[in-house]
């Protein structure tokens, strides 16, 4: 299973959606989005600010996540940022590598 951190941010259809039912409803029906693509949340939270809600999920891979995200998406209720987190064992993982590149206009690093 692959992580991903999700960000959510209403818009003006998805804001008036959640005053017509409550923030439960919009819970089970992305825990229901997520296990009927094999996956599961972890973690949903609303939040303050310019993103509306945070959820940490599990899912077997990208094109399950991204259909998800294409689904919410194209409901125009919402917008939809994902984020592929590492961790602390895979960037140690990545920074013992050796990687050659050469930044626009200098040389090979």
């Amino acid at each position: 299973m692959c992580k991903y951190l999700v960000q959510v941010s209403y818009v003006t259809q998805g804001l008036k959606g959640l005053f017509k039912g409550d923030a439960t409803e919009r819970r089970e029906a992305a825990e229901q989005l997520i296990e009927n693509l094999g996956g599961t949340i972890e973690a949903f939270h609303y939040a303050f600010g310019e993103d509306d809600l945070f959820v940490s999920a599990d899912l077997p891979d990208n094109v399950r996540l991204t259909a998800s995200s294409l689904v919410v998406n194209a409901s125009q209720a919402a917008k939809v940022k994902t984020i592929v987190p590492s961790t602390h064992e895979e960037i140690d993982q990545v920074t013992k590598r050796s990687i050659v590149y050469r930044p626009v206009g200098g040389r090979k690093a």
